[in-house]
């Protein structure tokens, strides 16, 4: 191995794996120590406790990235083949490292319980290669380095499948190991800006040229619920010099798309909300129907909002209206529950009950239609001390995100009346 940047992939294997059994989190936590080291991750594989499969997935990640890392299939079950695996795909034999096998006795006899034959097995490394001690179980690492036809070298490491026992190795041994190889002494410094209120083409045509720009810092995109967060990744030597280069690019972003972007890292627009009733000294309340609650559980879950966020109520019929909030019946007869009239007169009466500055209100929702070619119109309205104010949106999404979706477009529309750029 030599040179600054390095390319890692995961190999987990395991057939509780690929069968959807349980969830691969090693190889999550294994890309962020990575990243952590200025590593870029290029491939996750995950493959069944097959020697052929396996050894074809690793003899591929050894022919194109400088680390590779696997885990799973080094217990001492017929099932645990990734030894063998491992040892095929690199043309090497299996030997016995006494080291190892006097660790995995040492560990029977300090639970007070005898060594069953085949975990003999486990000691079993590729001829050249190191274990890898773990101090928690009985299956030893492997650490080896392969020479490839181009000249270069790739470090493997193939650890347990138990995460506590990965962690531990990784952290305590391989961590190390790698540091010594020359990986590390660089940093890739990752931000998230989240923005709400445009489309993911719509936000990427608006930022010409910088979404995966071939130089400089790297910027992707992904959408989720509504929300389209935009990823930027720097590389450098240090944190001072990645912070330098992703900067004017958070700036360029930040100007393009104005009071699109909402905030960073883990911001909600829960949390948007909070900070600008937080910097106006103001208060809010909430009442709904067509978003059940969901908006008064996002805000409530803001620890900053107590004492800016007040709560509110949540009613699921017209009675609910009627007796818990006093609004008129003829005004919800004539209008109905579903009408502009309708939320407004419920901001307006929350923001009553409440002695807030503000009241956000979500009424009841239009029957869904996916057949519809126009589909009809969901209301959101607001109170405040100048009066009332309200706007439509199409009601139409993917069905299962209609409530989060509107959620958001309820936060969002007191977002930017906050910000005093509401249209």
């Amino acid at each position: 191995m030599s040179g600054e940047s390095f390319q890692a992939e995961i190999v987990v294997s395991g057939d509780e794996i690929t069968s959807g059994q349980i969830l691969d989190t090693n190889s999550q936590w294994l890309s962020q120590r990575l990243e952590e080291l200025g590593v870029r991750v290029l491939y996750h594989t995950s493959v069944g406790d097959e020697i052929d499969a396996i050894a074809g997935v690793v003899r591929q990640a050894v022919g194109r990235s400088d680390i590779v890392l696997v885990t799973g299939g080094l217990g001492p079950t017929p099932a645990d083949v990734t030894r063998e695996a491992i040892a095929q795909a690199v043309g090497r034999k299996l030997v016995l490292n006494e080291e190892a096998l006097a660790s995995i006795r040492q560990l029977f006899a300090r639970r007070q319980r005898p060594m069953p034959p085949r975990n003999e097995k486990q000691a079993m490394i590729p001829e050249g290669a190191r274990a890898v001690p773990n101090l928690n179980g009985t299956a030893p690492g492997i650490d080896l380095e392969v020479r490839r036809p181009d000249g270069k070298t790739c470090r493997l490491f193939a650890l347990p499948g138990v995460p506590a026992e990965m962690r531990e190795m990784w952290t305590h041994q391989v961590l190390g190991r790698l540091r010594q190889a020359g990986v590390g002494t660089r940093l890739i410094l990752r931000r998230r800006l989240h923005a709400f209120g445009a489309g993911e083409s719509q936000i990427v045509a608006m930022l010409p040229g910088v979404i995966k720009a071939t130089d400089g810092p790297q910027v992707g995109i992904t959408a989720h619920e509504g929300t389209i967060t935009l990823r930027i990744a720097a590389e450098g030597p240090n944190l001072e010099a990645c912070q330098a280069a992703m900067e004017p690019i958070v700036q360029q972003i930040r100007q393009k798309l104005g009071h699109l972007v909402f905030g960073e890292e883990d911001d909600g627009l829960e949390h948007a909300v909070v900070r600008l009733l937080r910097q106006r000294n103001q208060r809010l309340a909430v009442v709904e129907w067509g978003t059940e609650g969901l908006v008064n559980r996002l805000l409530a879950g803001v620890t900053e909002g107590a004492g800016f966020y007040l709560g509110g109520l949540v009613v699921a019929d017209q009675a609910g209206l009627e007796h818990a909030l006093g609004l008129n019946r003829n005004l919800l007869q004539q209008h109905g529950v579903k009408s502009i009239e309708a939320a407004e007169a419920m901001a307006r009466r929350v923001r009553e009950l409440f002695q807030t500055d503000w009241a956000l209100a979500v009424p009841c929702f239009p029957q869904y239609d996916p057949q519809a070619e126009k589909p009809e119109l969901a209301a959101l309205a607001l109170a405040h001390p100048g009066g009332a104010k309200s706007r439509t949106l199409p009601y139409a999404a993917q069905p299962a995100m209609l409530k989060v979706l509107f959620a958001k477009h309820a936060l969002n529309f007191l977002r930017l009346e906050l910000l005093g750029a509401g249209s």
